[in-house]
């Protein structure tokens, strides 16, 4: 394996790690926002985030050229706004409705792609994007109906997918840290001013509360977000939006292990999609390697 399949994988790794970590908060999200406000609690955590990352990476936030600044300012806004809007709305539809499309980023990514990037996308991603359209729905769809909850969360994911897009393109491996630590820093940002109109935000009531919140801001957040930094600047951006699509699959996972949820066919099925969606788009054209040229060769048709 060349050394440039080797960090792709790796990448591909990390970002499967990233997204598991995102699965297993909707638990713990679910009891926080039941005892404070969401817009505290996505204040609260994010503002947590960011003071770490930049006690932490504060030499790499100087580092930074101003045009590396202002794209770290601007992606943090993207997602800190998607944020908001996928919260206002979910508190508008039923979880299983917001869920699946939130997941609808899979297909926004590709397609944003194309347009913004003029990449020729793989015909194999399009055919993975509808094999984890369709695994995303029997995991989280159970009825749907298109009201102002739908709309916002429909836009929430489209700017997902602009996140995506922008950051593969802005992204580079010896920047990750401080590219992350300024993108945290302007969701803090971004969700603080959300909690102005009732006189700013609430903290965490009890102990439990604490460290659900510490754990979605230092791991789930901080974190996450390093991991997604650095794993874009060696995938391109329909290949990672695929990846992430498994964020349901271990989200379904872990509601079966706590005891939230059943198991049931559609959680096999749905999931069994998403994997194989994966597979296509990670391990198929390895395999069609035939002139042992890198993977990022394969994956970057332009």
């Amino acid at each position: 394996m060349s050394a440039a399949s080797r960090v792709s994988l790796l990448a591909t790794l990390g970002l499967l790690v990233m997204t598991a970590v995102w699965g297993s908060t909707f638990v713990l999200i679910k009891g926080v926002v039941n005892r404070m406000p969401v817009a505290d609690f996505l204040a609260v955590r994010f503002i947590v985030a960011a003071v770490a990352m930049f006690l932490l990476f504060h030499r790499h936030v100087a580092r930074l050229e101003r045009r590396q600044l202002w794209r770290g300012m601007v992606l943090g806004a993207i997602y800190g706004v998607g944020q908001l809007l996928q919260t206002w709305g979910l508190s508008l539809i039923s979880p299983s409705v917001s869920g699946f499309v939130t997941g609808m980023y899979v297909v926004f990514t590709p397609i944003l792609a194309t347009i913004l990037l003029r990449q020729r996308t793989p015909a194999i991603v399009w055919l993975a994007v509808g094999m984890a359209t369709l695994g995303l729905a029997l995991l989280s769809l159970n009825g749907f109906s298109v009201d102002a909850g739908v709309w916002l969360t429909l836009v929430s994911a489209l700017l997902y997918g602009l996140h995506i897009v922008a950051l593969g393109q802005w992204s580079r491996a010896d920047e990750a840290f401080g590219l992350s630590a300024v993108q945290m820093a302007v969701i803090a940002f971004v969700c603080l001013l959300a909690t102005v109109p009732h006189g700013g935000p609430t903290l965490p009531p009890d102990r439990d509360a604490w460290i659900a919140v510490l754990y979605m801001a230092l791991i789930a957040g901080a974190g996450a977000m390093l991991m997604q930094t650095w794993a874009q600047a060696h995938l391109p951006a329909s290949r990672a939006a695929i990846v992430m699509t498994t964020e349901p699959v271990f989200a379904a996972a872990f509601a079966v292990a706590f005891g939230s949820d059943v198991l049931t066919w559609r959680m096999l099925c749905g999931g069994g999609l998403v994997l194989a969606a994966m597979y296509l788009v990670e391990l198929m054209p390895r395999r069609a390697d035939k002139n042992k040229l890198p993977a990022e060769a394969v994956h970057h048709e332009v």
